[in-house]
Formats: C-alpha cells, sequence, structure tokens
C-alpha cells in the first residue's frame, strides 16, 4: 500500500497517570514542546537503571499509536504496551505535522523532512536532562526509521529499525507504483528524477497528481536526500533491523540493505510478520485487513526479539 499523504508529521508538560494492576505500567501525556505532544509508558518497577525507547511513527498521517483515519491497527499503541510490560519505558508522539492538521494551521508546502529529525534530537535532550533513564533507544517504524537513524546521533545509546526501508524512497516508489500499476511506473521514475534534483514540476496525469501535487513536493525533495544506507552507515551504536517475512509495503531485501551497509547491526527476520507486526498465515486480502483490524495484537516475537536485543547492549 502506498502512502499517497506525506504527513508528516521551554518545556510544555501535562501529566495524566493512569494506572491498571494487570498492566504493570503507567502512561502520562508529556509535551516535549508545543508541537510534539506524546505519551509516556512507565513500567511499574522502574528505576534509574530502566531504559527508555523513543518510538517514531512512520509515513502518511500517521499517529502515536500507529493508526490513520481509516486504518485502525494500534500497532505502535500494542508495541508500546509490550516492551512497558517487559520493563521498558516508551515514549510514542505525534509528528508535528499531525498536530498542525488537528488545529487547522498545516501548511503541507512548507513540510521538510529535517524539522521532524529535529524533533527526535530535542526529545532525546529532554529526556537526557531529566536523568530519569539510564539508556535512550531511538526505534522508527517505516518513514520512522530513515528519520531516527539520522537523529542518532550524537546521544543515542542504540538504534533500532522496524520495517525500514533500505533504498531511497524513489527507489521505494517506484517500485510500490509499478506491483501495483505498471503502467505509471516509468512516469513516476521521471519525476522522482525530477524531484531529486531539485526540481519542482506539474503532474499532469491525474492518477498521479495525488502523490505528486504541487504542495507535497518540496517535502519530498528534502526527502530524497537521505539514502538510508549512507545514514546507518555513521551508527556506531548497537543496532537492530527488523523486518517481516509478510511485508508488502517494506520486503525483507530492504532490512538486508541496511544490514549489509553497517555489518555490525544485528538483523532480525520475523517469519509471517507483516508491515504493522500483526501475524498473516493467508493471502494479500488477510494481511490488507489487518491495517484496519484494531484488536489484532502484534507479535510476541517482535517484542521478545526488541527485548533480547536492549538486554544485551
Amino acid at each position: 500500500m502506498i502512502k499517497k499523504i506525506i504527513s508528516l508529521s521551554f518545556v510544555f508538560f501535562s501529566a495524566v497517570a493512569s494506572f491498571s494492576q494487570e498492566s504493570k505500567f503507567s502512561t502520562e501525556e508529556i509535551d516535549i514542546n508545543p508541537f510534539i505532544p506524546g505519551t509516556l509508558y512507565t513500567p511499574e518497577k522502574a528505576s534509574k537503571k530502566t531504559d527508555l525507547i523513543i518510538l517514531i511513527a512512520g509515513s502518511g498521517p500517521t499517529d502515536r499509536n500507529g493508526n490513520q483515519l481509516g486504518a485502525i491497527s494500534n500497532c505502535l499503541k500494542f508495541l508500546a504496551e509490550g516492551l512497558a510490560k517487559n520493563n521498558f519505558a516508551v515514549y510514542n508522539y505525534d509528528k508535528r505535522p499531525i498536530v498542525e492538521m488537528r488545529s487547522g494551521k498545516l501548511d503541507e508546502s512548507k513540510l521538510s523532512f529535517d524539522p521532524l529529525i529535529q524533533d527526535v534530537k530535542d526529545i532525546v535532550s529532554y529526556f537526557k536532562a531529566k536523568k530519569q533513564f539510564h539508556k535512550i533507544i531511538i526505534a522508527g517504524h517505516s518513514e520512522g526509521s530513515l528519520i531516527g537513524m539520522n537523529a542518532a546521533l550524537p546521544d543515542a545509546d542504540a538504534f533500532i529499525s522496524l520495517a525500514g526501508a533500505g533504498r531511497p524512497i524513489d527507489e521505494v516508489l517506484v517500485e510500490q507504483i509499478g506491483k501495483r500499476a505498471p503502467m505509471l511506473k516509468e512516469e513516476t521514475a521521471k519525476g522522482l528524477e525530477l524531484l531529486k534534483k531539485g526540481e519542482t514540476f506539474e503532474a499532469k496525469n491525474p492518477m498521479l497528481a495525488g502523490l505528486f501535487r504541487a504542495s507535497v513536493q518540496p517535502y519530498m525533495i528534502s526527502w530524497l536526500k537521505h539514502n538510508p544506507q549512507e545514514e546507518i552507515k555513521k551508527l556506531q551504536i548497537p543496532i537492530l533491523i527488523i523486518n517481516g517475512t509478510k511485508d508488502i509495503q517494506i520486503p525483507v531485501q530492504d532490512a538486508e540493505l541496511l544490514h549489509n551497509a553497517n555489518p555490525k547491526s544485528e538483523l532480525v527476520l520475523i517469519e509471517n510478520m507483516n508491515h504493522i507486526f500483526k501475524e498473516i498465515k493467508g493471502d494479500e486480502t488477510e494481511n490488507m485487513g489487518s491495517y484496519t483490524n484494531p484488536n489484532l495484537p502484534v507479535m510476541p516475537q517482535l517484542i521478545e526479539k526488541i527485548t533480547t536485543f536492549l538486554k544485551k547492549i
């Protein structure tokens, strides 16, 4: 599924804690600043030795829980809860374009990839200053993987890529469109090549008008400047790369490309896991249906692999 809408996304603090005897963690709302509202999941037995995972959502109008309008899967919410039950603190947040959309102040033509990176750096700085947690780990899902690997330096202690692309986004989009609409592949590639050069253009084909609308082209130009293989090479911290074998958006080959770019990383492929961490044993119909099932849990193997990795670092 191609995400055609690019969303992008002093301390302003508000805390509303909720506790559950069964869940063994608490949640509180923490706004790093007015543009970065989020939820902190804190284990019941948290201490100065507890590690914090900053969870970054993927592309499209995806909120902190991994949901979009008409596609409620709760994938990031379930992941955060599972990690909190395993004694990790987790902070997931709404990227600033989500906040701007809700307030009616979003100007898509002014969106850029780089502020999303800076926001993660600001989150890291906020929690480091509080000295509440031991290590800080950045975990990015899908587009969030590229944001996260750019934001990891200099202060993150580890990085986790969750279904992150191993190629520049133009190559991913050309492949996705080639599979879904082969007749548009060549035209898509030409448009993206212009954007890579920093040139905007008029999308005359109505079938590509959404992807290449004028207001989103500046964002895509800024996005295309970042090659995930080049970015992950720069990291000298522990790295975990996870992908599912049933991911129809980002194939396992992308995870392998990231691993090859930084051979010191750990690569984990989870059998039958799709892009939003759900178990898929059937065909593409079942796979697509999981995107709108808010009750289907994430695969426990995902939480287990992350837990095992973090206990080693």
